[in-house]
């Protein structure tokens, strides 16, 4: 989880590679018109979110309960989100992928062809929630490289490797 910008995507299929899970980007849980709000430049609402997140959730469900793995690239910018999300389930875990506001807007910008425009960067942080202790979140810094970003979030999963998924 974590702002646009944050590495969701390529740490996410970097570390299903790893793990040999699954990668699912939850972008693709998207409705039609939720993309066509934020390719305008509009903040999506509580009200756009909430079946997209219903259906990630859905797809949680489905992979765990069928004994499969995967990690989930999410937003999951607040504490609600990622509660419909997880929702008690003790094998699905938080990834939350922590950098500057100033290194994510370098990267945000650099960005082609993505649908999430660098105008809605201050929207994402005024709405982020960082999880809490609570959550049992893997807390990763993301001003290092993929590789080494990866191996941070591997060297925080119990042995042998859970039998979760991860956000």
């Amino acid at each position: 989880m974590g702002v646009s910008g944050s590495g969701k995507s390529t740490i996410g299929e970097q570390l299903a590679e790893r793990l040999g899970w699954a990668y699912r980007d939850a972008d693709d849980f998207h409705p039609p018109s939720n993309v066509e709000k934020m390719s305008a430049g509009q903040p999506l609402t509580d009200d756009d979110r909430w079946p997209w997140l219903r259906a990630i959730a859905a797809e949680i469900d489905r992979i765990a309960d069928s004994g499969d793995h995967a990690v989930f690239g999410c937003s999951a910018l607040k504490r609600a989100y990622r509660d419909i999300l997880v929702h008690g389930r003790d094998d699905v875990r938080i990834v939350y992928l922590d950098g500057s506001r100033a290194l994510i807007a370098e990267r945000v910008a650099a960005r082609k062809n993505h649908f999430m425009p660098p105008g809605l960067l201050d929207s994402q942080f005024a709405t982020l929630e960082k999880p809490g202790p609570d959550e049992r979140p893997f807390v990763v810094s993301i001003d290092a490289s993929v590789g080494q970003i990866v191996d941070a979030i591997v060297e925080q999963l119990p042995r042998p490797f859970p039998q979760q998924s991860l956000i």
